[in-house]
């Protein structure tokens, strides 16, 4: 081996070290407070004081106890989980028929189209809290879940457009062109042969717009007073008080809520870095 391959070879291992060396680091910068969080979960107020990063001296239920006591914390897991499951549902529906129109099909306004869907992407929507407050109260959608749902899919959909586009225009065009000369409908070739091939996008799609519609506050806070349709990170605000805040049974509450999307992006992290490795290669 040459002097000059034996110095590539080296620089290539020293660059290869120095990546994994940040990525390591960058995970533990990411997971520490989570696990901060959950081991907070198990202390009193006055261990979490005493030694706020420390291992609990004795690991108790006891503030998991409070939580499902004093709060209604199954029925804001309920909300969370309905208004969540609606949101991302009613997402993936408009989104889908829209990109596919866009991607698929040849028409004038095409580009137009697209760039009135990216426009959504441009401005946040809770710059407009005060005339969107009027409009839902006007529908009387106020403190209700459709408003709350409503809310979030105008959210999810311009980013979802933009997402499902770009991945069915990478689709062969052969695929739907063998299935037309076979007598295929329009609705049977999107349904059997084109949507099962972009379920990596679908996927992208779902864990992009669930956890930030998971752990919203802002919107919530806004649109809903009533007890019964408090959302998780809504509800477990009773436990933060004006002069003292129970820290114990509050991460025990945000352990708990962070559980069940923690579990459903485990579950589905396969298609998620699969659609985006896909994504980058087409």
């Amino acid at each position: 081996m040459s002097a000059t391959a034996h110095r590539g070879q080296s620089g290539e291992l020293l660059r290869n070290g120095a990546i994994q060396l940040m990525l390591g680091l960058n995970a533990i910068i990411m997971i520490y407070p989570l696990f901060v969080m959950v081991m907070s979960s198990f202390k009193t107020n006055a261990e979490i004081f005493s030694s706020p990063f420390a291992l609990p001296a004795h690991f108790s239920l006891a503030n998991a106890e409070r939580v499902w006591s004093e709060t209604n914390f199954v029925r804001y897991l309920a909300n969370s989980v309905g208004i969540t499951v609606a949101a991302v549902a009613l997402i993936l529906l408009f989104s889908t028929m829209a990109a596919y129109a866009i991607a698929r099909y040849q028409f004038r306004l095409s580009a137009l189209v697209l760039m009135f869907f990216l426009s959504g992407m441009t401005v946040p929507l809770k710059l407009a809290i005060i005339p969107l407050f009027i409009q839902l109260d006007s529908l009387g959608l106020v403190d209700s879940y459709a408003g709350l749902v409503l809310v979030y899919v105008a959210m999810g959909i311009p980013s979802a457009v933009f997402i499902m586009t770009g991945f069915l225009r990478t689709l062969p065009r052969e695929l739907e062109e063998s299935a037309r000369m076979d007598g295929a409908s329009e609705f049977r070739i999107m349904r059997s042969i084109m949507l099962p091939l972009a379920r990596p996008a679908f996927v992208i799609v779902a864990i992009q717009n669930a956890v930030p519609i998971w752990n919203d506050f802002f919107f919530p806070l806004v649109l809903i007073t009533s007890d019964n349709l408090k959302t998780l990170p809504q509800g477990l605000t009773v436990f933060v008080g004006e002069f003292t805040t129970d820290w114990g049974v509050l991460f025990t509450g945000l352990t708990l809520a962070a559980l069940p999307i923690t579990l459903l992006y485990t579950v589905l992290s396969k298609q998620f870095i699969s659609g985006i490795t896909q994504g980058a290669i087409k």
